[in-house]
């Protein structure tokens, strides 16, 4: 193992499983002045670029009416913490087509859920 990819492997976080479609709350470490406060952006994530610590993600929400997309380096000690709010399920792997979109059209279809009954515990 070369020395860099030995010292990329300290950078690397835990992070949840998400792809692109699922709509995930991003918490965001703020720093004004002398204070933090935590942030939540929430949106869908329309693109997933890069790989091992310099991996990036796009999260498109819409505020206000007017679209606002955000970029997160998915290992960035910037942000707290990323929660799934919901699986979608898309066929592409970049949803850029969402920013000319509005209203319902703009809406991803949530991935349905695994009902498969579990087996009984013997006792």
């Amino acid at each position: 193992m070369n020395l860099i990819t030995a010292l990329e492997e300290g950078f690397k976080r835990q992070i949840p499983e998400f792809n692109v479609g699922d709509i995930v709350n991003v918490r965001v470490k703020v720093v004004e002045g002398a204070k933090t406060r935590i942030q939540p952006y929430e949106g869908a994530v329309i693109a997933r670029s890069g790989s091992g610590v310099r991996e990036t993600f796009t999260v498109r929400k819409v505020s206000s009416g007017i679209g606002v997309e955000r970029i997160f380096p998915v290992h960035s000690p910037v942000i707290e913490d990323i929660k799934v709010i919901r699986k979608g399920d898309v066929r592409r792997a970049k949803l850029y087509y969402l920013r000319d979109k509005k209203g319902k059209a703009a809406k991803i279809k949530e991935m349905a859920r695994d009902y498969t009954p579990k087996p009984a515990a013997t006792v």
